[in-house]
């Protein structure tokens, strides 16, 4: 029997009459949407209608054969990069899921990131156990270590070789991902047969073709409590400001949803929408204008936003990122200066939380969606499967190809609803300059 059509006809009270004064928020045009935007109530293709024109991803999940034979298998483990909350719960996954599932006994955690797969380090691996990983999810940081900076491919698919790891998990962020990209092309290059999965790591929720990525939502909740101190500093003094910096280098995602969820924040300051500090429009005209109106204001900014005020020295870090000028020292001065020479009162409490946020254990939230994604990495591996990474993408587990994800970074876009969600709870001007 054929189930009858779903109905999603939403009823109206009749025709719209009156223009939404929601038209602009400030200079910038409004996101609305109209009845032929629909979201697709499936998001598999059909068995009986495959469009192969269409672009989708493999979903994640167990399979019925098997690439490695599980009593014969060895697996890596490593972390690399920054901490993030949700490291030990994801290693703590992979562990068990390997263990009590497909009964591979021989795992490894290569520890300090890539440097543990360079035998001249000197850093031993440890042999994971479901025992030795049975807290782990209940403390922040890694229990295997975490380092930046490139290492020598080679040297990393040789130690892979003299151990015979069949699979290597690696957990990182972007930097890492194109790490293991090319740790697969040597093994591929060598004619060998491993495989490499990612697990992709940054509270900034930067990669591509993800939902969120895991500890953005734990960090973003700690990031809210800096922003609830600013708040109560601000408003306790006269001209109180309340500034506070937040993580988020190319990505301004943390800053938004603190903002949005503390919703006592003035201003917003993201790397995506560009900002000046001087003249009547600027920065510190509209938050000596919000001052005189409300008596306090809170701003927050990532760490990314405003580096074009700031003179930098063009050097990289270990993974070859720019080191960035301090934005959140940079307007506490220049803040500071501009209210001192209009002899005018200002009260500034700064708060850097920068370590806070990513160092504090997985919530809930993070714990079931860490525990997911090491479940899909390890079905994804154990098949055979490799140069890829295991997200979330409209609700779904997939699989995508690292060289997918690995040419950008995903960033907020200032037309979408989250930055007019962003602009309407603030009420900052859409544009300081």
């Amino acid at each position: 029997m054929t189930p009858a059509p779903l109905d999603t006809t939403i009823p109206t009270l009749g025709p719209c009459q009156f223009h939404s004064p929601l038209h602009r928020i400030g200079a910038v045009e409004a996101p609305f949407k109209c009845e032929t935007d629909r979201i697709l109530y499936h998001s598999h293709l059909l068995e009986d209608g495959r469009d192969v024109s269409t672009p989708s991803f493999e979903e994640a999940g167990a399979r019925e054969m098997l690439y490695f034979d599980p009593a014969k298998t060895t697996v890596g483990i490593v972390t690399c990069g920054g901490l993030s909350p949700g490291l030990n719960d994801i290693v703590r996954g992979i562990v068990n899921q390997c263990t009590h599932q497909y009964g591979i006994s021989r795992i490894y955690g290569f520890r300090y990131g890539y440097e543990g797969l360079v035998q001249r380090y000197g850093h031993t691996p440890l042999v994971l156990r479901p025992g030795s990983v049975e807290q782990a999810h209940n403390f922040g940081g890694t229990l295997l270590g975490s380092s930046r900076g490139q290492q020598d491919i080679g040297e990393m698919v040789d130690t892979l070789e003299e151990m015979k790891v069949d699979i290597l998990f690696v957990i990182g962020g972007d930097g890492t991902l194109r790490g293991a990209s090319e740790i697969v092309k040597e093994i591929e290059r060598r004619g060998l047969k491993k495989s490499v999965v990612g697990i992709p790591k940054t509270i900034d929720n930067d990669i591509m073709f993800l939902d969120k990525s895991f500890g953005f939502e734990t960090a973003f909740a700690a990031a809210v409590q800096a922003v609830k101190c600013a708040y109560v500093e601000a408003t306790g003094a006269v001209n109180g400001v309340g500034l506070v910096k937040l993580m988020g280098r190319d990505s301004g995602f943390i800053s938004c949803y603190a903002a949005l969820a503390g919703s006592n924040v003035d201003f917003v300051l993201i790397p995506e929408v560009p900002f000046e500090l001087e003249g009547e429009g600027g920065l510190l005209e509209s938050l000596r204008y919000r001052l005189n109106k409300r008596g306090s204001a809170v701003v927050v900014v990532a760490e990314g936003a405003g580096q074009h005020l700031m003179q930098t020295s063009g050097a990289t870090d270990a993974s070859g990122n720019q080191r960035y000028g301090d934005i959140g020292l940079f307007l506490k001065d220049r803040i500071n200066t501009f209210f001192k020479e209009r002899r005018t009162e200002v009260n500034l409490k700064y708060i850097d939380p920068s370590y806070i946020v990513r160092s504090v254990p997985a919530n809930a939230a993070d714990n079931v969606y860490c525990s997911r994604l090491a479940q899909g990495a390890v079905h994804a591996a154990v098949s055979g499967r490799t140069n890829m990474l295991v997200g979330r993408w409209h609700g779904s587990f997939v699989h995508l190809p690292l060289e997918l994800v690995i040419h950008g970074r995903r960033k907020v876009d200032p037309t979408q609803e989250l930055w007019h969600s962003v602009l309407a709870c603030t009420g900052q001007p859409p544009v300081l300059r």
